[in-house]
């Protein structure tokens, strides 16, 4: 009979993976044949308060960070582990359907029905199926614990350098680039028009430094988030971004745009020369930004 495979399982909801998050992907130093990271299809706040609190990246940037580090994904719905017992979740998903042999998790992590399990809980049952257990603790930001919801409130609030910071990469995004009205292309200055999903986390309105991935290439970019209060009455939220440098066509492509700096609130301009104005210093800014951030 052959070995048993040793598998190493991450328990968390692993919603905006943050540096919190990555320290408990990184916090079991050994060797495992196989890394999993137990993920969920909706967020748990989606069946418990019946809205998503706010992706903080699309799934697929999250397969990609993940099988970076090591680890493959694996989905699981919320609503099924929700209704098991913690020894029902040990046995019957991480252990028969997966194949654990170890398991690591935050300091605050919690399962099982009505959250009954908790790290005391976990501990006590790896210790009697044998199971390693590696629990990270916690790491803070500024003297507060790191979460998704402060990320998420950073983000709102046009603070795109704290969550960052929080994150451990730059807030970004990889949207299909539509079609707009071609006034930036009118105004000498043509952009990608991108629309955020409902239960996106949108940044607070308005004008951010960025930088956008073009066939592997970073350019410098100036990116609107708001709806364009100059132009029209368009209520949908957009990302409306000018690449530095690059004049390609890129409809029906999904482009990462990742923000760096917020530069300016929303503002609505009496006249379209005022508003070319302002975006060529919007572009000075941006390039200055980006500088010192990504020393391009």
């Amino acid at each position: 009979m052959s070995e048993k495979q040793s598998v190493l399982i991450a328990l968390g909801t692993f919603d905006g993976l943050h540096i919190g998050h990555k320290a408990v992907l990184f916090s079991n130093k050994n060797y495992y044949e196989k890394r999993i990271a137990l993920l969920f299809t909706e967020h748990p706040q989606k069946l418990l308060a019946g809205k998503n609190p706010g992706e903080l990246l699309t799934r697929a940037k999250k397969e990609k960070l993940l099988k970076e580090w090591g680890y493959e994904p694996e989905y699981i719905d919320f609503g099924e582990i929700s209704k098991k017992s913690p020894e029902e979740f040990i046995d019957d998903i991480l252990i028969k359907r997966y194949g654990a042999t170890a398991l690591c998790c935050g300091f605050n992590y919690r399962f099982g029905k009505n959250a009954e399990g908790n790290v005391d809980v976990l501990k006590r049952l790896c210790g009697e199926r044998e199971m390693s257990l590696t629990v990270c603790n916690e790491i803070d930001y500024d003297g507060i614990p790191v979460s998704s919801t402060r990320i998420r409130d950073a983000i709102k609030n046009g603070d795109i350098e704290a969550a960052n910071k929080m994150l451990g990469y730059h807030f970004s995004y990889d949207f299909e680039v539509v079609h707009g009205d071609a006034r930036g292309r009118i105004l000498g200055s043509p952009t990608i028009n991108q629309f955020f999903p409902e239960d996106f986390t949108v940044a607070q309105y308005g004008v951010y430094a960025s930088y956008t991935v073009i066939d592997g290439k970073p350019y410098v970019s100036v990116t609107n988030i708001g709806v364009r209060p100059t132009v029209s009455g368009v209520s949908e939220k957009r990302s409306e971004t000018n690449i530095i440098g690059f004049n390609g066509d890129l409809y029906g492509q999904r482009v990462e745009v990742s923000l760096l700096k917020k530069i300016r609130n929303e503002m609505k301009f009496n006249s379209f020369d005022e508003l070319s104005n302002q975006i060529a210093i919007d572009r000075e800014q941006a390039v200055e930004i980006a500088k010192k951030e990504l020393q391009i």
